[in-house]
């Protein structure tokens, strides 16, 4: 899509989606009970992305939310390549993080708090990759199927199969060896349903937004000739 016709409001769409790719990294490290669920903080917020993933391809596009998708990629690698970058920088003796901590006391809780393993590092960003493009491509699909009814369909269907892959494939990959089979299902299921009933309950919201943008900007995209590649940047 050239700048030249770049719908006004998408960069704050953009900015939505980037912002809470980047944050749920962040919380993601602490571990929190939800109802007897075991869960990454980051629950709270990283369905979000997915809800606003499926308010780009609705209104902007598949060609769109695939560009959306990789500038949010890149804006994560960023904040990732920083903190890790701080994180080897020596700390100043009279550091104490704010708080009643010696130098060095504070810079091992940075690096427990803000440090990554590269593991849980790779885990997250392939499972972000896979669901993202996954949850776009059958929006699309389903918005030709369905000759752009039945929203909630599209919305619902398209999370239970991206969130599906990103959890199963998060979980695997950071954890797999070192939770025994039961538990890693086990935590697979939970954060699957966690949030996919985030994206049930939050549908008339999606509602509200899709119809806001589609009569702001003037569009309703139908993805009709498009090339669904991930990797190509271009319709």
């Amino acid at each position: 899509m050239a700048s030249s016709h770049l719908p006004r409001r998408y960069p704050i769409v953009l900015a939505f989606f980037v912002t809470t790719l980047v944050v749920s990294n962040i919380i993601a490290v602490k571990v929190v009970s939800i109802l007897g669920l075991t869960l990454p903080a980051a629950v709270i917020l990283f369905p979000i992305a997915y809800i606003i993933g499926d308010v780009l391809t609705e209104v902007y596009g598949y060609s769109v939310a695939r560009q959306s998708i990789w500038i949010g990629f890149g804006c994560n690698l960023l904040a990732v390549i920083a903190i890790w970058i701080s994180g080897l920088l020596p700390a100043d003796p009279n550091w104490t993080a704010g708080a009643f901590l010696n130098p060095q006391t504070a810079g091992q809780a940075y690096q427990a708090i803000l440090g990554f393993a590269p593991r849980l590092l790779l885990a997250s960003f392939a499972a972000y990759l896979a669901g993202e493009f996954l949850n776009a491509f059958v929006l699309a699909k389903l918005k030709l199927a369905t000759r752009g009814r039945y929203l909630w369909i599209r919305t619902i269907g398209s999370t239970i199969l991206g969130q599906g892959i990103d959890s199963a494939l998060f979980i695997s990959l950071a954890f797999s060896g070192v939770l025994p089979g039961n538990i890693l299902l086990s935590a697979i299921l939970a954060q699957w349903s966690v949030k996919t009933s985030y994206e049930i309950l939050a549908t008339p919201l999606t509602y509200l937004v899709v119809n806001y943008l589609k009569r702001m900007e003037g569009l309703d995209t139908f993805d009709e000739g498009t090339r669904f590649n991930p990797l190509q940047l271009q319709a």
